[in-house]
């Protein structure tokens, strides 16, 4: 088990927990891993999210790349795919993106990505982690001419901004014109996407309002964007809008609205963009790639449409893994990670987001309609708290086992149970997916409860 990174990188508490001495370390560790092999002085760019902490951190992560003797490229505020995308647009060693994503603004976090921009395995991690504690680093010191240097390039945004525009710009103007009442609101929870989604959506033309941006360092995610839709819902139902747009704090998310206020979830959008994709001839291998906690509606739904899905363990790496090796083109998360692997090897809300309009625009249909193609479950997930330390041991424990092949009985394969524990907390998740949402709900209590009782 990993010391350090969780499922997502490195995520704590800004200053404390996440600590300026401990991000020198990461960054000195990660450094000489990731450019072990170059023989040159490495580049790595870093990316930052708008906490008040993002500064702090950089700080401490660029001191650690150039006593490595590594070179560095400031990136400023960016969401996490531009990081991505850029890493290889500029042939650079690495890069990070300093983020917590979607939790509050006391945390923070160290994102890692290759050369290819991609994000680092586990056991690139673990290697970190051993150099880490190994007492090699203060080898790893550069002095004199070796010192690297950093340098300021956060012009570098519109380069970003090209690449998405090329994609879309000519469909999304050519069909914008027929749908003249098409309006979007745009939810950028005060987060990494604040400047280049209003850049990008200016740019094609789109009538869009944008809401939830403007930063203040201590305003990201809070009552706003993906994991906060309320908000949202509110606005595009008051405002009578086409569609909602959320993105979450580093913008490597997307989930949206329709006009009646529905939510359209990550399941969803991988439902209507392989079928558009599909239709298209361009979805590779007739093939969605999703985790185990896609929607039960997904599954029948591949079915329904000779669509093959495979299911990976949480996590959008684990998904672009399995993309990577069997060459797949199209996967993603129900909470809103979707890769276009065509594009960018990360999940990329502002992409997503645009793929939607794209295909709303070309059916010209409303967004509440094209949405009917798939049947989703109703799904309940509960957070029962535990004791870090047994929080992988629920599947050791009879009791709960029995309990849980009885619930599962009892759904005769219209339902299903699925418990993991949290990668970044002392928290065991439990998701109950059925037909009668009342059922599942008491089901999930009793689950949740039992897991908190035996693993206190």
């Amino acid at each position: 088990m990993r010391k350090y990174f969780g499922t997502d990188g490195i995520r704590r508490i800004a200053n404390t927990e996440l600590s300026p001495e401990l991000v020198f370390k990461v960054a000195k560790a990660g450094a000489y891993v990731l450019s072990k092999h170059a023989n040159h002085a490495p580049t790595i760019l870093i990316g930052r999210d708008t906490r008040i902490s993002g500064t702090l951190i950089e700080s401490a992560m660029t001191a650690g790349f150039l006593s490595y003797g590594a070179n560095v490229k400031l990136l400023g505020v960016l969401p996490t795919p531009a990081v991505a995308y850029l890493t290889k647009k500029l042939n650079a060693d690495a890069s990070v993106v300093i983020s917590a994503s979607h939790n509050t603004f006391e945390f923070n976090g160290v994102k890692y990505f290759s050369n290819k921009g991609m994000k680092i395995s586990d056991s690139i991690e673990e290697e970190i982690e051993e150099i880490m504690d190994s007492g090699k680093l203060n080898e790893l010191t550069a002095v004199n001419e070796n010192i690297g240097i950093s340098q300021n390039c956060e012009e570098l945004i519109d380069d970003y901004v090209n690449f998405i525009v090329s994609i879309f710009e000519k469909n999304i103007k050519e069909n914008i014109n027929k749908s003249k009442d098409f309006k979007v609101v745009i939810d950028t929870a005060n987060g990494a996407t604040y400047k280049v989604a209003e850049k990008i959506f200016a740019r094609l033309g789109i009538n869009f309002t944008v809401i939830n941006n403007t930063p203040n360092g201590i305003n990201i995610n809070k009552d706003c964007g993906s994991t906060h839709l309320e908000m949202l819902k509110k606005y595009v139902l008051e405002h009578k809008y086409s569609l909602g747009i959320a993105y979450d704090g580093d913008g490597d998310r997307c989930l949206a609205v329709d006009e009646k206020g529905n939510i359209i979830d990550g399941d969803i959008l991988l439902a209507l963009t392989s079928s558009y994709l599909k239709n298209k001839g361009e979805l590779k291998k007739d093939t969605i790639v999703a985790t185990v906690m896609s929607n039960l509606g997904l599954t029948k739904f591949s079915k329904e449409n000779n669509l093959n899905l495979l299911q990976t363990k949480v996590g959008d790496r684990y998904v672009l893994e399995e993309m990577l090796k069997n060459g797949y083109n199209l996967g993603g998360e129900q909470s809103g990670h979707i890769i276009y692997l065509d594009y960018n090897p990360t999940g990329d809300g502002v992409l997503t987001s645009l793929m939607l309009i794209q295909l709303i625009l070309e059916e010209n249909k409303k967004a509440s309609q094209i949405i009917n193609i798939i049947n989703i479950f109703p799904q309940v997930l509960i957070n029962a708290k535990v004791s870090n330390d047994k929080k992988y041991d629920f599947d050791k424990d009879a009791v709960i086992r029995s309990e849980i092949e009885e619930i599962e009985k009892e759904f005769s394969g219209n339902g299903r149970v699925l418990i993991r524990p949290s990668g970044t907390e002392p928290l065991v998740r439990v998701m109950i997916e059925g037909e009668n949402i009342e059922y599942i709900t008491e089901k999930a209590k009793s689950v949740a409860g039992l897991i908190e009782e035996r693993l206190k």
